[in-house]
């Protein structure tokens, strides 16, 4: 047996190897005991899938972590009633997530905009009354595999710290876009927080420092304590350019229904604008000229020692395929913590 040198994760002693399945089995029974399993299993299998797939693409904050964020985030003690349609035309919908996983009602939204793309050729799917929805990547994987280019945002609750501010005042906000070429997708997905809010839950789980400069405490101080940023905030990337597109996410959030539930401009909201390509180009080359982009981008010369330009996506996907061979790593403290939810 592998000692777990060569591996891509190598082994750590504070951390346990699971297979796919064993890490699949171990999420859906933690999520069945906080009541998100659903009725046969089918929405603790959706969540599930994608904490696993975020974990095999190499985001670890992401993966299985997160059960302990739905399992402590107060909504999820709150009702939940079936996610509906409210609002519906040939090429949009609104979306109520009635208070579901936003793993879940998010899902069923990029299932709608697909519909709706393959049927009108474009569409504009919003969802409200939801929260954390995940990576916007694993949707609009899905998307592209449909053939079709999409754009997604998730506006959510204060995270973000305005510069000079010393609350948060916007949600980590992702953006992510995809691109269906002819050999595999293309997709480019980024939050505009210096940290994602995963990883910040994660350090105050673990207690590993968070890098100098990037988190604040409720009072407004810097700080590198993951509990004590957990209750305060993170800055954006970029300085006022990711606080710009930060503020413009959240109004997309708007968009998609955000303010409808509890009447806040400050909540969560995710929208989805899916276009078929070939709605707009005779004869649809848009799958082989992505394909022709992306090998001329990455045919640029390169500096000394660069073995590849890489494209979006790449890193992320060729991980995937290694990680399901070779397991991915949990911490234990996360697994003793879910086992003793």
């Amino acid at each position: 047996m592998s000692d777990g040198s060569n591996y891509l994760d190598p082994n750590r002693p504070d951390a346990v190897r699971l297979s796919v399945s064993d890490a699949s089995a171990l999420g859906e029974a933690a999520l069945g005991r906080i009541g998100d399993g659903g009725d046969g299993g089918d929405d603790g299998r959706i969540i599930t899938d994608q904490l696993i797939d975020n974990s095999l693409c190499g985001y670890q904050f992401a993966g299985l972590p997160l059960i302990l964020a739905i399992a402590r985030e107060a909504r999820t003690r709150n009702a939940r009633v079936p996610i509906d349609v409210v609002r519906e035309t040939p090429v949009s919908a609104l979306v109520d997530g009635g208070n579901n996983v936003g793993y879940v009602a998010v899902y069923r939204g990029a299932e709608i905009a697909i519909a709706k793309a393959k049927q009108s050729g474009v569409a504009a799917v919003g969802v409200y009354n939801s929260y954390f929805s995940g990576r916007n990547a694993y949707y609009l994987e899905r998307i592209v595999d449909a053939g079709l280019v999409g754009l997604h945002t998730a506006s959510g609750s204060p995270h973000i710290v305005p510069p000079g501010a010393t609350r948060p005042a916007l949600g980590t906000n992702p953006i992510a876009f995809g691109f269906p070429p002819a050999d595999g997708p293309f997709i480019f997905d980024i939050g505009t927080a210096s940290l994602m809010w995963g990883e910040v839950l994660l350090a105050a789980e673990t207690g590993e420092a968070l890098p100098p400069g990037l988190a604040f405490d409720a009072d407004g101080n810097p700080t590198q304590d993951g509990r004590a940023a957990a209750s305060g905030g993170v800055s954006a990337f970029g300085g006022h350019k990711g606080y710009g597109l930060a503020f413009a996410i959240q109004a997309l959030g708007l968009l998609a229904g955000a303010a409808i539930p509890r009447g806040r401009v400050q909540d969560y909201g995710f929208l989805f604008l899916v276009v078929d390509p070939g709605t707009l180009l005779p004869g649809n080359p848009f799958a082989e000229q992505m394909s022709q982009l992306g090998k001329a981008i990455q045919a640029t010369p390169r500096r000394p020692g660069v073995e590849e330009i890489r494209i979006p996506s790449q890193r992320a996907f060729r991980e995937r395929e290694r990680r399901r061979a070779e397991g991915i790593l949990v911490d234990a403290a996360v697994i003793a913590a879910l086992k003793a939810l």
